[in-house]
């Protein structure tokens, strides 16, 4: 339990990302960024003198032996995630790791017995999920707005030119479908309600190896059919399309929301735009694992929701290997 119901947060890694969430943290009333950790001192001395953080550390292994962190915050390459999530875990921290939580369901299924053994909380970041605008689509669907649901399509890409970047390397974790692609299958999942009975995958391979751009169609039980296309060499898209039998929503900028996403609905000749709340996209993750650690709260992203997505990701790469 963290002291004072003030969870206190230890970054594991310097990655880009860390800047969207650093100030969520910093603005929640009940978080405290205490610490940062790198591979090297002088890296994180660097990084911790840059965004203003109180202490510096040398190595990984150091912070999660910290007894004055709670929760680690996980954003490093893929591959590396579901080590570190177990190693945080077993040292007795809450872990928020970024997306995917793991590379297979076998590693899934280790964290979870290594938060059930510690009595920790792990999460996946997506932070989507968290956020008013996919509650509000998610709302219209139980609520029958667009009639029974038969489609849904998704598509997240944009043009990656950094031939040193580590979505580049397979031996990382590299690839379109891990780093964008699972946007739109989680979708697809979490309003589905269940994983695809049947997947179908087709990829476009990288010089270095990795899915540079992919292509999936899912098929869920009861009859709803997914498609979907994420990659690195495209324009940037970030959209959701939903059809039922009634009507059809569109999500623009569906992943992070923020002032230029829309939400809109078409019955018949008729679109609107649909109103919903706005806030900043990390706000509803921070809150959930707070909330989480310090209340004992089930994560709104459950163990077995990223088991779920994994699942569905390693079947679509199975199916494109074929």
């Amino acid at each position: 339990m963290a002291a004072n119901h003030i969870l206190r947060w230890g970054l594991l890694g310097t990655a880009r990302i860390n800047r969207a969430v650093i100030p969520v943290i910093r603005e929640s009333s009940r978080s405290t960024l205490e610490a940062v950790a790198s591979r090297t001192i002088d890296r994180a001395r660097e990084y911790a003198s840059e965004w203003n953080i109180p202490r510096a550390i040398g190595s990984y292994e150091a912070l999660l032996d910290d007894s004055t962190i709670d929760a680690i915050y996980i954003a490093i390459p893929n591959s590396l995630h579901a080590e570190w999530t177990i190693r945080a875990l077993d040292a007795g921290k809450h872990v928020l790791c970024e997306k995917p939580l793991a590379l297979s369901v076998e590693q899934v299924d280790e964290i979870a017995r290594s938060a059930r053994r510690a009595g920790r909380v792990a999460a996946e970041a997506f932070m989507y999920r968290h956020h008013p605008l996919t509650h509000a689509v998610q709302k219209m669907i139980l609520d029958g707005t667009i009639g029974q649901l038969r489609l849904i399509r998704g598509a997240f890409t944009f043009p990656l030119t950094h031939p040193a970047d580590v979505r580049f390397d397979p031996a990382l974790g590299g690839g379109s479908l891990w780093d964008v692609g699972c946007y739109p299958v989680s979708y697809a999942c979490l309003l589905a309600g269940d994983g695809p009975s049947d997947v179908f995958g087709w990829q476009e391979k990288s010089e270095s190896g990795i899915d540079i751009a992919f292509s999936g169609m899912l098929r869920f039980p009861g009859g709803v059919m997914a498609q979907f296309d994420c990659g690195f060499r495209a324009a940037f898209r970030a959209e959701m399309e939903i059809v039922g039998t009634t009507g059809v929503l569109r999500v623009d900028r569906a992943f992070k929301a923020g002032a230029d996403s829309r939400l809109l609905l078409t019955n018949g000749d008729v679109t609107e735009t649909l109103r919903f709340d706005h806030e900043g996209p990390y706000v509803g993750e921070i809150q959930d694992m707070t909330a989480a650690a310090l209340d004992g709260r089930a994560p709104r992203v459950t163990l077995a929701e990223s088991r779920r997505t994994v699942e569905a990701l390693t079947r679509l790469y199975a199916s494109a290997a074929a």
